[in-house]
């Protein structure tokens, strides 16, 4: 069964920086593609960034990009979403996600089968 949690949320100041991780487990990720989303409070789950796991190939949502970084760790089954210059729109509880279908990155929930339990992020002053 795969298993995915995220660690890494919290509170922090407009124009800081947090870190999120999600390690992976019970099934081998070489073909998958990963994905962070996040939902904010009142509002639908969104894409925000994703990677092919046996690849550099990585997406972006328009809203993050040139501040957030995705990567993954091979060895380690971990997937990361750097975050700098964070706003107040950016929080939201994060979630990591799991796509074994597609061979390309997509950013609809619906091609993700496997989900994390979130982590929440705040943003604010």
């Amino acid at each position: 069964q795969v298993q995915l949690v995220e660690s890494g949320g919290g509170l922090v100041q407009p124009g800081g920086s947090l870190s999120l991780s999600c390690a992976a487990s019970g099934r081998t990720f070489r073909w998958y593609i990963m994905g962070w989303f996040r939902q904010a409070l009142g509002k639908e789950r969104e894409f925000v960034a994703g990677i092919r796991w046996s690849s550099d190939d990585t997406a972006y949502a328009d809203s993050v990009k040139g501040r957030f970084t995705i990567s993954r760790d091979n060895v380690l089954n971990t997937m990361y979403l750097r975050m700098n210059n964070l706003k107040p729109e950016d929080t939201a509880v994060y979630y990591c996600a799991a796509n074994p279908m597609t061979t390309r990155i997509t950013t609809r929930t619906t091609d993700y089968d496997y989900w994390g339990q979130g982590t929440q992020v705040t943003v604010s002053s």
